[in-house]
């Protein structure tokens, strides 16, 4: 099927959660995609998961794992000064790299990411989410897509729920169109059950993070991933930035992965004040960083009134919570710097 076989690096980023990333890890050592390594990035978890993921995978693994362990000036300096020969003595390889901080989800991939770049020299960095389970062939789909144009950046694969309801055909994610006036989005096949026949690759506004195959140049072009967004908004910023850039997105619906986070189940339905703090944080960086003229001037007014008002009604109603999303925007325009945007 591949004359010319690409490798691929996956990066799997984890906190104090060893059981998902385990099934996770099974899942990837069942795929049929012939040429990859598994990078896993622990992110300064404070339990025993970098002990129960060694003593997993050297019974899984050919052959001992590695193990780095990064201090935080190290991690963002991307020393890594090892043995890099012991590297391919395992034919599955699998790297384990041990944060001492939790660097947040950009910051930890960017780990990752450099790592892979400067020592195992990929054709493709796939980001994976701990909290994934993958179809046996999303690997091939995603490759295979990827390569049939030079214009394509970045692929990813039709996510469903893990559980909702009891089933697994329901649809997460499978594409997505970003209004940057209002900053919303209307994210395809979301919540619907899967139909026979949605099979043709479609072009996206973005890449749901929990699964994103990101070209080598990609990078050479934009750089890593923006580590001020630590958790979300940061898939929407690197995306848009690649369209911005000329690349191309896709989503690839004969790739297909199942995401646990989001499920049906009403313990999911709650969220922290760190959660609507980055979003208030993150919203207005995104805007900043990425917006010019009447756009950038409108989605700050929108996000600061008829959004504003809005998402604190949900926050403070339904979820309980609503002063995370006021220090969140609190503390990234400040006072007299709202006026430098």
């Amino acid at each position: 099927m591949f004359n010319n076989i690409s490798n691929v690096s996956i990066i799997i980023l984890n906190w104090n959660n060893s059981i998902d990333t385990i099934e996770c890890l099974e899942s990837l050592y069942a795929i049929t995609y012939p040429s990859y390594d598994v990078i896993v990035v622990d992110n300064g978890s404070k339990d025993e998961s970098v002990l129960e993921l060694k003593e997993y995978c050297e019974g899984k693994v050919n052959g001992s794992i590695m193990i780095f362990e990064l201090s935080e000036a190290d991690a963002k300096a991307g020393k890594f000064n090892y043995p890099i020969y012991k590297i391919y003595d395992i034919n599955r390889r699998l790297i384990l790299i041990r944060n001492r901080k939790n660097l947040g989800y950009s910051g930890g991939n960017n780990i990752g990411i450099k790592f892979a770049l400067s020592i195992l020299d990929p054709d493709y960095i796939l980001l994976l989410n701990n909290d994934t389970v993958v179809d046996k062939y999303f690997l091939n789909e995603l490759v295979k897509v990827a390569e049939s144009s030079e214009e394509i950046g970045i692929a990813g694969p039709k996510i469903y729920y893990y559980n909702y309801n009891n089933r697994s055909d329901i649809i997460q994610f499978a594409g997505a169109e970003l209004n940057t006036l209002t900053l919303t989005k209307k994210v395809y096949g979301y919540k619907q059950k899967e139909k026979i026949g949605e099979d043709q690759p479609v072009y996206t506004h973005e890449v749901n993070g929990a699964c994103m195959l990101i070209k080598k140049n990609v990078f050479s072009r934009l750089g890593l991933l923006d580590e001020k967004y630590f958790a979300y908004w940061e898939e929407t910023d690197f995306c848009f930035k690649a369209l911005e850039n000329n690349f191309k997105l896709i989503i690839v619906p004969t790739s297909k992965i199942w995401h646990k986070a989001g499920s049906n189940n009403p313990k999911e339905k709650r969220i922290s004040a760190l959660a609507t703090y980055l979003f208030g944080r993150n919203a207005i960086h995104f805007i900043r960083n990425n917006l010019k003229g009447f756009r950038k001037i409108f989605s700050l007014i929108f996000l600061l009134t008829i959004k504003f008002v809005y998402l604190e009604c949900v926050y403070i109603f339904y979820y309980k919570n609503g002063l995370g999303l006021l220090k969140g925007i609190n503390n990234e325009i400040g006072r007299p710097s709202f006026l430098r945007c």
